[in-house]
Parts: structure tokens; C-alpha cells; sequence
């Protein structure tokens, strides 16, 4: 499912609906003022054009995902990937990498997604 491109603030938005939906549409106003620093015209312009885009649904006062954080992600991950690096995995993990140490957890991970990876072909 191809989904619509989020700005940045909508994705700062998004992600307090992703900790704690359901949520009341006031609440996450006010949430959003809390944590964001809008006023509660800012969040509820903004909820509507995540509804619009079929990212969030309020319905009843209440506000829940209708779109994962992961497949967000994904999708964002994807269109950096094509955009900056020629969809080149390897490109990307070798400027990420370049001056970065990993701890030996984070490449033990490395290789365990590696290998789940290489299973799905």
C-alpha cells in the first residue's frame, strides 16, 4: 500500500498518536501543545490532513492510526534510499557506517537481521 508523504511535523504529530491510541482529540491537542508547543488550531489543521491522507482516523472524538509507525518508516527508509543513495543498500550502510564504532550487540544484530534477510529470498 503506497501512503501519502508526511512533513516532518505531521510525523512529530503522528508519533504521540502512535504511543498512546486511542486517544481523545482534545487530549492529543493538548498533548501536542505539551509537547510540540502548537496551539490546538495547529493540531487539529494537522489531524485533519493526516485523516485526509489516511494516516489517523477521528472519529467520535477519537483518534486512533489507521497506518503503522513501521510502515512509515519503511516507506520513508525506502524513498531516502532511492533519493540519496541509488537505491543502493550498501551505499547507505557505508556513509551511516564511515564514522561510526558498533558495539558488539549492535553488530550481532547487524548480522541476525543480515541473515533473516538473506532467508527471505
Amino acid at each position: 500500500m503506497e501512503i501519502q508523504k508526511i512533513a516532518d511535523g505531521e510525523y512529530r504529530f503522528a508519533e504521540l498518536v502512535w504511543e498512546r491510541e486511542p486517544i481523545n482529540s482534545t487530549s492529543l491537542a493538548k498533548l501536542a501543545q505539551e509537547r510540540l508547543g502548537w496551539k490546538k488550531a495547529t493540531a487539529y489543521t494537522v489531524l485533519r490532513k493526516l485523516c485526509e491522507k489516511g494516516i489517523l482516523r477521528n472519529e467520535s472524538a477519537t483518534v486512533t492510526a489507521l497506518v503503522k509507525q513501521e510502515e512509515v518508516q519503511r516507506q520513508e527508509s525506502e524513498a531516502l534510499l532511492k533519493k540519496s543513495f541509488g537505491n543502493s543498500l550498501l551505499a547507505f550502510l557505508a556513509a551511516f557506517l564511515k564514522d561510526r564504532k558498533l558495539t558488539e550487540a549492535e553488530a550481532e544484530e547487524l548480522k541476525q537481521m543480515i541473515e533473516a534477510a538473506r532467508e527471505k529470498e
